[in-house]
């Protein structure tokens, strides 16, 4: 009968032998979970984590040379895996949550403890896998090149079970980012559509919409003010909505703008 795949990939980093031979177990035990390292030393962690890119690190604090908060100030954000904390040190509690942790186990634990902050550490494990996969397609999709045979849409069109709603892109006053999602917002109402923010930027009329945040999508036919007074930069749309720009995106709207 063939073993169940390993779909996560974890490394683990404490300097006493026998916590590493006692977590190593634990970690063996779950079915979903590959070991791939066992670092006695910050050093050691941080060459791991680059070396392997793992899910998962079971990281100790108070280890030789580097603490378990210095690897990971020495880690790049794109490095990061997620982290859970074990240690017999209670006072870096709040520390460990500032740094996103997904928890904290404090030493001694009991099988069930452990297997709780494992399970947490793989739930946000595979949210930031989907998380990351979407941001690949919308990165993807934002380079690809347009069509300039292509016609912009006129209508858009979402299909919902037992119906069709069509919105006519004149009536857009802007469109929303909302997870995998966007929310389509015109004078009368709001309509949520499964799609990307990428994705239906380069199916609009690129002369009549502007994506001023990586949230938002303007219709310049429906903006009526640009204020920049509070220090930062929003737009007032014929609806009454305030959108923030982003100030990467703030050039290219004053030149369209004149």
């Amino acid at each position: 009968m063939p073993s169940e795949r390993k779909n996560l990939r974890a490394v683990l980093a404490d300097d006493e032998p026998l916590a590493r031979r006692v977590l190593a177990k634990l970690i063996g035990e779950d079915p979903e979970i590959e070991l791939l390292a066992q670092c006695a030393n910050g050093d050691e962690a941080v060459a791991a984590v680059r070396e392997h890119r793992p899910d998962l690190l079971l990281l100790d604090v108070q280890m030789p040379g580097k603490t378990g908060f210095d690897v990971l100030g020495e880690l790049e954000p794109t490095e990061r895996p997620v982290v859970v904390f074990v240690t017999a040190f209670d006072q870096y509690a709040l520390d460990a949550f500032d740094v996103h942790a997904v928890d904290y186990v404090l030493k001694p634990f009991d099988d069930a403890r452990f297997a709780q902050a494992l399970e947490r550490a793989k739930q946000r494990a595979r949210v930031d896998r989907v998380l990351a996969a979407h941001e690949l397609d919308e990165l993807l999709t934002a380079l690809a090149p347009r069509d300039p045979s292509a016609s912009p849409l006129e209508r858009i069109t979402i299909r919902r079970e037992g119906r069709v709603e069509i919105i006519d892109t004149n009536d857009v006053v802007w469109i929303e980012a909302a997870d995998q999602y966007v929310m389509i917002h015109t004078a009368e109402s709001q309509q949520l559509m499964r799609e990307s923010m990428s994705h239906l930027e380069r199916r609009l009329d690129p002369e009549r919409f502007l994506r001023i945040h990586r949230s938002a999508i303007v219709s310049l036919n429906h903006l009526k003010a640009l204020d920049r007074a509070s220090g930062s930069s929003r737009v007032l749309l014929t609806n009454g909505a305030w959108i923030p720009v982003s100030r990467a995106r703030l050039s290219e709207l004053k030149r369209r703008l004149g």
